[in-house]
């Protein structure tokens, strides 16, 4: 009986135990941005003064925004050198302290 309750509190034990390989967990957290954390959209205004981009864009997952066109600040204003006016894009955007801002870019294929 003895060696029973024994068996039974290791087996509990070790049932609340649960190890998860490390190699699991990374596959499970997406990288910082992903494919589908971008957004279609179409440059309607480059304004380097004032370091601000104007975008015709599609729904906004990560903001729960619908599509519109719409003025953000950009992160890295080297960003307003790689776009022109009716470039369509690809970009991820992220609200900011003072409003929305872009943080990556691409020109889409």
């Amino acid at each position: 009986m003895k060696t029973f309750r024994t068996l039974y509190i290791a087996t509990a034990m070790l049932a609340g135990t649960v190890a998860i390989p490390f190699s699991a967990v990374a596959q499970a957290v997406p990288s910082a941005t992903t494919p589908s954390d971008m957004t279609d959209g179409e440059i309607r205004k480059v304004d380097k003064d004032t370091k601000k981009i104007t975008i015709k864009h599609g729904a906004i997952k990560n903001l729960d925004m619908p599509g519109m066109t719409m003025v953000f600040q950009v992160k890295d204003p080297a960003t307003l050198n790689k776009v022109k006016v009716g470039d369509k894009v690809k970009f991820r955007a992220e609200k900011g302290e003072s409003g929305f801002v872009v943080t990556a870019i691409d020109l889409a294929n």
